[in-house]
């Protein structure tokens, strides 16, 4: 799969920043993946006696506190935390034909949502999650806690126009779908029998409007009118449930 450039780079006024991920799964993922560069990892000395530390990557051991300091504020780095490079970018065709839905996200910002929906796509075989390059949470180390290991093993694609992506999906022979509660259809009406793109829109919002005429088809989750939506994540989750399990 061709890699090339890195947008998913954290931005900011000041200097450029590398992504400082932290906890168990998260770390453990960074290290096991060939296409991630490790740069330092800072590990408590606890952990680093029953910590398998790779062989010529810089280790500084220290303690909790000193770890702290390190990421934001009260982040549960669990005795480690690892600076790395920013994956390399992937592009449309670079997922296409893969196994399983393609989840495309509109305007999702928070890292927490989209590591969540990273985990959802690894338990249910999602084929890559896509995003603006914009408007898009950069990696960082809430998003890989959030995605528990799934932000090493998901293909993420950052592209500049979602409606534009979409197209480029429906020309490759994709169904698409998108997820929103004022739809007249339920999900499970809309299912189709061919490689299936599901789009989401943030919270609040929801999706835009350019990017549902680019939807195939609209749809909507069949819940109780108990509650007036699920979080995005979490309709994510069930939606991936419901085509994966055809």
């Amino acid at each position: 799969m061709g890699r090339r450039g890195k947008s998913g780079k954290a931005k900011g006024g000041g200097a450029f920043r590398y992504p400082r991920l932290y906890g168990k799964h998260a770390v453990e993922a960074a290290l096991g993946n060939p296409d991630r560069i490790p740069r330092k990892l800072w590990v408590t000395s606890d952990i680093a006696q029953k910590f398998h530390l790779p062989e010529g990557l810089p280790v500084e051991i220290g303690q909790a506190a000193d770890l702290a300091r390190l990421v934001p504020a009260d982040a549960p780095h669990q005795g480690l935390v690892l600076e790395v490079e920013p994956l390399d970018d992937l592009h449309i065709e670079d997922v296409v034909g893969l196994d399983g839905p393609i989840l495309v996200l509109d305007q999702v910002t928070d890292p927490h949502n989209v590591g969540a929906i990273l985990r959802s796509a690894a338990a249910f075989g999602a084929a890559a999650v896509v995003t603006q390059d914009r408007h898009a949470p950069p990696e960082s180390g809430a998003l890989a806690k959030a995605a528990s290991g799934a932000l090493e093993v998901v293909p993420w694609v950052r592209v500049t126009n979602l409606s534009r992506a979409l197209e480029e999906l429906a020309k490759a022979g994709y169904w698409r779908i998108g997820l929103t509660g004022d739809a007249d259809k339920v999900l499970a009406d809309t299912l189709a029998d061919m490689p299936t793109v599901l789009v989401l829109g943030a919270e609040g919002p929801g999706m835009r409007q350019n990017v549902g005429a680019h939807c195939d088809v609209l749809a909507k989750l069949p819940i109780s009118n108990r509650v007036e939506s699920l979080n995005v994540s979490n309709a994510a989750a069930v939606a991936l449930y419901a085509i994966t399990s055809r």
